[in-house]
């Protein structure tokens, strides 16, 4: 891809599900690439960084560098042409504050552009934010839509809601922090183009076993963890194909000073483990198919905490507008279906849900072949005992 190759890029949290992709991507289009981790002595976590391409044309950089130190970034984006900011804090339970979402999120993304207004080469930047920064399913719809009912980059949320969950006002809040701040960049400091990519929710094949979560849908499905479905849909998204907008997004000049939706359709959580029941079955998975009723479902939300938010999406159905990745960016979405079953796989593949493919029985052939290439390993005097206890045997039994 032109202005891309040999090009030095930094990647914010590299170690991640959707950034891992993004340095693969960047590395095969033969990008020198410099990521950013918490820790460069985690290497259970990291290492297969330094494996994504096979004999990549430049190898892999990784440096430390903080959300919330500003000075770790100077270092960071020192000579970098492109950056592209994915690093963001990603709940794995409900919050004690907002704040614990919001605050790094924000704070995180100012300090690495105020590091790139400090820092001449940057040429442009490109923020991950996502479809929860345009819209909430439990929320109206807004009024230019309420027609079509297909959301675009035009819709935001209201990140200072309290009523609407910290993550999405963490990534509109953040979000919205890069658009004023590129806007206030003031004379005599590097002023650089901005981009920023919407993905719905982010399926597809896992690099690492580390980034589990992003597909704990699929997990909870093949595990058969839960006995029925709600009633919920999803926007879905292909990681390949978020990373591959990232990319193009760098070198694309109708991508600057716009946001860009990724998004292959709204999906129905039974549409998923129909998809799942379908390819798997034959493998010994036995996925939910049913769909609970609404109401269990709203009591279970008392029991476990984590249902209430799926409670205020039951029955919401909504769509997103991929015009402009299609046609700004050139992208042709991957289909629902290997995007599921891709996932499935990753998930299988790790090791993170186990295979159900049960041990075949022995063969009498086997057997036979099986006792033969033990036969080749024994010494000449054990294999004369065991012979003569054969012809001893047929003596006895004729």
């Amino acid at each position: 891809m032109e202005g891309i190759s040999n090009s030095l890029v930094l990647v914010t949290g590299a170690s991640g599900f959707v950034a891992s992709h993004i340095c693969k991507t960047l590395l095969e289009l033969g990008a020198k690439v410099r990521g950013t981790v918490r820790s460069l002595e985690n290497e259970e976590k990291i290492g297969f960084l330094r494996t994504l391409v096979e004999n990549p044309k430049h190898k892999i950089e990784l440096v430390e560098a903080d959300l919330l130190k500003e000075e770790s970034w100077k270092s960071a984006v020192k000579g970098v042409k492109y950056v592209i900011h994915v690093a963001s804090p990603f709940p794995l339970g409900i919050p004690n504050s907002p704040d614990e979402i919001i605050k790094p999120a924000v704070d995180g993304t100012l300090n690495v552009l105020k590091a790139c207004s400090e820092e001449k080469s940057v040429k442009r930047v490109i923020v991950t934010s996502s479809v929860v920064a345009i819209y909430e399913p439990y929320l109206p719809l807004p009024k230019e839509v309420e027609e079509s009912k297909i959301l675009t980059e035009e819709q935001w949320i209201d990140g200072n809601n309290e009523n609407i969950e910290p993550y999405s006002r963490s990534k509109a809040l953040a979000e919205k922090a890069a658009w004023d701040f590129v806007k206030e960049i003031p004379d005599g400091k590097n002023k650089f183009d901005l981009s920023v990519i919407n993905p719905g929710l982010v399926l597809g094949p896992l690099l690492n076993k580390a980034n589990s979560t992003s597909l704990e849908v699929i997990r909870l499905l093949l595990d058969r963890a839960v006995p029925a479905i709600a009633k919920t849909c999803f926007p879905i998204c292909d990681v390949r194909d978020v990373a591959l907008a990232h990319v193009k997004a760098l070198v694309t000049k109708d991508a600057i000073g716009k946001r860009h939706i990724v998004y292959t359709d709204s999906v129905w959580m039974k549409q998923i483990a129909l998809t799942l029941q379908k390819e798997f079955k034959p493998k010994g998975f036995h996925v939910p198919t049913i769909v609970a009723p609404n109401f269990l479902v709203w009591l279970n939300s008392f029991i476990d905490k984590k249902y209430k938010t799926v409670v205020s999406r039951l029955g919401k159905e909504y769509k997103f507008s991929n015009e402009r990745l299609r046609t700004v960016l050139g992208i042709t979405p991957i289909e629902i279906e290997k995007t599921v079953i891709d996932s499935a796989n990753a998930l299988i593949d790790l090791g993170i849900v186990k295979s159900k493919a049960k041990k075949q029985k022995k063969t009498e052939t086997d057997a036979k072949a099986e006792d033969a290439e033990k036969s080749k390993e024994l010494e000449p005097e054990e294999k004369e005992k065991i012979n003569e206890s054969k012809n001893a045997t047929e003596v006895a039994t004729n």
